[in-house]
């Protein structure tokens, strides 16, 4: 599937749909290069999962939790992980028995952990103006997102 937006707004559109119909224990692998709105979309699968306070970055933190939806969403930043060795040890293992949402920034750096995830890639077509491209979770096609 793919979508194109002009502005963050619907960007996160676009992550409010989808949050809205995820199962529990989905793992979402985002692609997109810095400022792409990864963390944009995020904010929208927050709201659509019914999570209201703000959504931020997790750069510095690895991981935020975000409780008190339909279903808890994890967002991972994994930028300064170097291997998905390093994701087992920050308890990766743990959040995916929570049967929440996992979104994952920079998943390129621990591809081989994230095999059955949902990819996302988001790219700059302009100043404002997204592509967003979603791959697998073919289950998602039959709620016409």
């Amino acid at each position: 599937m793919e979508f194109l937006t002009n502005s963050p707004e619907e960007t996160e559109r676009v992550g409010a749909s989808l949050g809205k119909i995820l199962p529990p224990g989905t793992v979402i692998a985002y692609e997109g290069d810095l400022g792409a709105g990864k963390t944009a979309f995020t904010r929208g699968l927050a709201r659509g999962l019914g999570y209201r306070d703000p959504v931020t970055s997790p750069t510095y933190t690895i991981v935020n939790e975000y409780l008190g939806g339909r279903l808890p969403l994890f967002h991972f930043d994994m930028y300064r992980l170097s291997s998905s060795e390093d994701l087992w040890d920050i308890g990766w293992e743990d959040y995916l028995e929570r049967g929440g949402i996992c979104a994952v920034e920079w998943s390129e750096n621990v591809a081989d952990a994230l095999e059955n995830a949902i990819r996302i890639r988001i790219e700059k077509t302009g100043e404002e103006s997204r592509r967003i491209t979603i791959e697998g979770g073919e289950e998602l096609a039959s709620f016409g997102l």
